[in-house]
């Protein structure tokens, strides 16, 4: 492991607001940056009531002036929700802004539901383009003629590095194919995990932005001071996970000492099991942990994720995790 980092979904918990989530991400990221996290992503989801992060780019932008020196980002962009032009003026402009710190991650789904897709895209195509939008949204971000009939300004010239995301093999095969770094969803969906990495691994091809694979895996955090408050503080990412997969998406719930109250056996079974790449504990469980999953899928780099109700205790969590994943790098 080389580096890690860290994902947020500016979660907006239950009292309070989406004022309230964004002040909280970019805390958080002031706390990641002193904590020695190389990158602070954000991801866009649509239609959720407890997630802040919608428009992304805004959200990176608040983010990044409020920090120095982190890498800021997107994990994701879902692409097909907008033109590869739109993306890269919006990323361009943000290189411009904090030149050196902005990363750009594509996925493929469109982070919401069907309704809501149909409302963002307007015309829903039959066909997938995802390939070619990726290649046509690198090509405004690269350096090109000035004679070109249509170009991203800002963004070309600004070579944002580009990432692709999946939880499948579909983006582990096309970002060996295009020579691109890749980062794998195993926070919450782990099951083709190690397949996809090993896939993305042995067809690589070197490209122009990366001379040998990159791999990236994400992984929950959820650390305390002791292995029961880790449990505890859990309770409200396990249980809005499962509201979720009920049709019922809410706000972060406060945490239970029982997540399960009301939640049917095999919902709660199915979102244990996603949920399952997982560091939950004091610093010496996670630590183990954390070790585990290093030794088992070789990623070059961590990220971490995990919706807390309380904002200093999810930035403890992040602390604790960074002074462990430090120890690990070291050692």
């Amino acid at each position: 492991m080389k580096r890690f980092s860290l994902l947020d979904l500016s979660p907006i918990p239950e009292g309070g607001t989406a004022a309230d989530a964004l002040a909280s991400s970019a805390a958080l990221a002031q706390a990641a940056e002193v904590a020695g996290y190389h990158r602070f992503w954000l991801a866009e989801h649509h239609n959720f009531p407890g997630i802040a992060s919608a428009a992304t780019a805004l959200v990176i932008g608040h983010v990044a002036a409020a920090t120095r020196s982190i890498r800021v980002g997107a994990g994701g962009i879902m692409l097909p929700n907008h033109a590869p032009l739109v993306v890269a003026e919006q990323f361009g402009t943000l290189a411009t802004l904090h030149p050196g710190r902005i990363d750009l991650g594509l996925g493929r789904a469109p982070g919401t539901d069907m309704e809501t897709a149909r409302a963002l895209r307007r015309h829903m195509a039959p066909e997938d383009s995802f390939p070619n939008d990726v290649v046509e949204l690198i090509e405004y971000l690269e350096d090109g003629p000035e004679s070109a009939p249509v170009r991203a300004i800002p963004g070309q010239g600004t070579n944002v590095p580009v990432w692709l995301l999946g939880s499948s093999l579909y983006g582990a095969q096309l970002a060996a194919y295009l020579g691109l770094p890749y980062a794998f969803a195993s926070h919450f969906a782990p099951a083709m995990l190690e397949e996809a990495l090993e896939t993305y691994r042995a067809t690589f091809r070197p490209s122009e932005h990366l001379s040998e694979p990159y791999a990236m895996m994400a992984a929950g955090l959820f650390a305390a001071e002791s292995d029961a408050e880790a449990a505890y503080l859990r309770s409200s990412h396990l249980l809005g996970f499962a509201r979720l997969r009920m049709g019922k998406p809410g706000k972060l719930p406060r945490p239970t000492e029982d997540p399960g109250a009301g939640i049917p056996a095999p919902v709660l079974a199915q979102a244990e099991q996603a949920l399952s790449v997982s560091a939950v504990g004091g610093s010496a469980t996670i630590r183990v942990q954390f070790a585990a999953l290093i030794e088992r899928y070789r990623p070059d780099e961590l990220m971490v994720t995990g919706m807390i109700h309380d904002p200093a205790a999810r930035i403890r969590s992040f602390e604790i995790g960074a002074e462990v994943l430090r120890a690990l790098q070291e050692g």
